[in-house]
């Protein structure tokens, strides 16, 4: 029944905001700390690599032309992930190493797109080190609009993992019920929720969905201080001048198929935290309410999905 056990790491820790090159040496630290303790899937934040846009909504991010929105977007895209180039290829080298599944979030600037505008990206890394999906943010939330572009449903997939099927969305993706059932419909049964960092967003919605889907529902969210903000940062005097002291107090969460907690939200903690999940719950749970299964009717209500990446181009040969 080893097969049963998963034991899953919520990396709940702060970026070095904006820096890629340094956030992806702590994310590198964190997967070889898991690693060590047996874990056999880590999850970190939204929008982790390399950093929530926190400027946007304290630097009046909606005035048009302004320098100083383009000096830190730029800066922003500058160390953005660009996975066609192999930003992301230390990292998978150490999900092989270790023998460990990764859902990441990190800032994509794709070439498929043309390579300027950004997206809020969920990467799934599997036990072999292989990019399995990179799932696009649908609809980037009110002023994240101003710094991220709108996806697509390429990234609505689901990964075997040990007995479980695992999938996962981006923070208030989680609230729209038509991407969480075309999850569901795929025999999701391991639910990943990442977010920016706050217990807010967590504490009612990651046990909502887990009673929804009768699934385990992992709520990671990262942290973030005025401390965290780096010096080299563009214009940090005035980023700083509305910021609160804590920006992301974390959250991170787990949810059992019944709805209730197996780890309540944990707040203002940096680091790992560690839990090993039975399956077997699942088909506990399952026995009298399944979403997509014995209680749907698909000859009533059935979801259509649109999975085909998108492009401003298609060429012909």
């Amino acid at each position: 029944m080893k097969n049963q056990l998963l034991t899953v790491a919520l990396a709940q820790i702060s970026p070095v905001w904006l820096d890629k090159t340094a956030t992806i040496k702590k994310i590198e630290n964190s997967i070889t700390e898991a690693a060590s303790k047996e874990a056999e899937l880590i999850v970190f934040g939204e929008s982790l690599l390399p950093g929530y846009p926190f400027w946007v909504s304290l630097t009046d991010g909606a005035k048009f032309d302004s320098k100083i929105q383009k000096e830190i977007h730029a800066h922003y895209a500058q160390n953005s992930i660009v996975i066609e180039n192999g930003d992301l290829d230390t990292i998978c080298e150490l999900a092989a190493k270790y023998n460990i599944a990764i859902y990441l979030g990190i800032i994509e600037r794709p070439m498929d797109r043309g390579g300027h505008s950004l997206y809020a990206s969920l990467v799934y890394i599997d036990q072999k080190g292989e990019i399995r999906s990179v799932h696009r943010k649908l609809q980037p939330t009110y002023e994240e609009r101003l710094t991220w572009a709108p996806g697509d449903g390429n990234g609505l997939l689901v990964h075997p993992l040990k007995a479980f099927t695992v999938g996962g969305l981006n923070c208030w993706e989680n609230w729209m019920p038509l991407p969480r059932a075309a999850l569901y419909g795929q025999g999701e049964n391991l639910h990943v929720s990442v977010w920016p960092g706050s217990d807010y967003n967590t504490k009612d919605i990651t046990r909502f969905i887990a009673r929804e889907s009768r699934s385990y529902v992992i709520s990671v969210s990262s942290l973030m201080r005025t401390e965290d903000f780096p010096k080299s940062t563009p214009h940090l005097d005035e980023i700083l001048k509305k910021a609160p002291d804590v920006l992301g107090n974390g959250g991170s969460c787990i949810a059992g198929p019944d709805g209730e907690w197996v780890m309540e939200p944990v707040v203002n903690q940096e680091g790992l935290l560690i839990e090993t999940l039975d399956f077997n719950r699942v088909l506990q749970e399952r026995q009298n309410f399944d979403p997509v299964g014995h209680y749907s009717r698909p000859d009533v209500t059935q979801l259509h999905v649109n999975r085909k990446r998108q492009s401003t181009v298609r060429f012909d040969e």
